[in-house]
């Protein structure tokens, strides 16, 4: 047997496959399950955002800057688990990526993003996303793409970066 040590720095800067394997080898050493199905989301629905709900759904937030950070979040690659599929984000890396002092206000961005989901589609029973019992968030395979071109057509927007200027 062969032990090896690893540091936060070098786990946080890992691919994300490798993370997820460590993730998983970690479970399974404290007997937790490593695929441990979503909990479902109670009296609530995932939405399935385009990108113009996801574009009204940022102009809504727009003065609250963290929680454009974690909307944003939302557009990486995640793992798509289950049927019908969610993609799996972890609030953890939500929490490193967005450079938040605690879940707490990771928690205080999403419950801000769902409020104003819930107001621009006259829905109260509607979630950006849900959780599952080891840390995951989850949002429908449409909602990551609609934000990742939100993403990417902000981007172009910008002065100089799409042309690959430095400011």
């Amino acid at each position: 047997m062969i032990g090896i040590t690893l540091s936060s720095e070098q786990i946080r800067n890992a691919p994300p496959d490798v993370r997820h394997w460590i993730e998983h080898q970690v479970l399974a050493e404290l007997g937790l399950s490593a695929e441990t199905p979503p909990a479902p989301v109670q009296s609530a629905h995932l939405a399935a955002l385009t990108v113009e709900e996801a574009a009204r759904l940022l102009a809504a937030i727009e003065d609250v800057l963290p929680a454009v950070n974690v909307l944003f979040e939302f557009g990486r690659p995640g793992i798509a688990l289950g049927q019908p599929p969610v993609m799996q984000v972890r609030l953890m890396d939500i929490l490193h990526h967005t450079r938040l002092q605690n879940v707490s206000q990771v928690m205080t961005c999403l419950e801000t993003i769902d409020a104003a989901l819930a107001e621009i589609s006259r829905d109260p029973s509607v979630r950006f996303c849900g959780f599952d019992n080891v840390g995951h968030c989850l949002v429908t395979p449409e909602t990551q793409r609609a934000i990742a071109t939100l993403w990417q057509s902000v981007i172009a927007k910008q002065p100089g970066v799409a042309e690959g200027k430095a400011a």
